[in-house]
């Protein structure tokens, strides 16, 4: 721990902004985590109780999904189910507008992880650019040729780590980012995948009601 803050402090004034962005993405981080790991747990649930009910309950499975609209898939689902004796066609084109709908900010915005991508490694390379040059003033004034070499490899040490700071920073929110467009891809195919299984039963149910009304005339 103690060799670790002393190259801190040895990466120079550039190490301070580059710890705040730091910080700011590891917070940022685990707030999309934590949001992420609820909103597939409660999201699944109501997937699983709409899906089963819907089977030989239609009416019950609109109660299930409107009652969960304040979830987007909730949302997603009640708009179909709220049809009156849809065709399946008009069933198709009602599921494919509440995706549409809700799949538009899907997740959130990831601005602030595109951000620190870019502004972590130009900090990193400012602290550099003022190592070298610092390090090249004490070479061209150093009083004894000893001091002046000591000194100078201090401030291209400090360069470096600065540089090694700012790519390590903006590794992690790269690596942060990244996992957060997988997760909104995978929410994208998790929608098209409930809204074929929805289709599947109402297309079910459309052509016995088609049965039965032919069977009765």
């Amino acid at each position: 721990m103690t060799r670790l803050f002393d190259i801190f402090l040895a990466g120079g004034f550039m190490m301070f902004p580059l710890l705040v962005l730091s910080v700011i993405t590891s917070a940022y981080a685990m707030q999309r985590v934590w949001f992420w790991l609820k909103l597939v747990v409660q999201e699944r649930q109501v997937v699983q109780d709409v899906l089963t009910v819907a089977q030989y309950e239609w009416e019950k499975a609109e109660e299930i999904a409107t009652a969960a609209e304040n979830l987007a898939i909730g949302r997603f689902v009640s708009a179909p189910l709220k049809l009156n004796n849809p065709t399946p066609e008009n069933f198709h084109l009602a599921v494919q507008t509440a995706a549409d709908k809700e799949l538009i900010d899907i997740g959130g915005s990831n601005k602030l992880l595109e951000s620190i991508i870019i502004i972590a490694p130009l900090l990193g390379i400012l602290g550099t650019a003022g190592g070298l040059i610092s390090a090249f003033f004490t070479l061209r004034n150093g009083a004894a040729e000893n001091v002046a070499a000591s000194g100078a490899a201090t401030l291209i040490l400090q360069a470096l780590i600065s540089s090694a700071a700012g790519i390590a920073v903006a590794v992690f929110a790269y690596a942060c980012f990244q996992l957060f467009v997988l997760l909104r891809a995978r929410r994208v195919d998790y929608f098209s995948t409930v809204g074929n299984q929805l289709e599947m039963i109402y297309l079910h149910i459309w052509n016995q009601s088609v049965q039965d009304a032919t069977s009765s005339s």
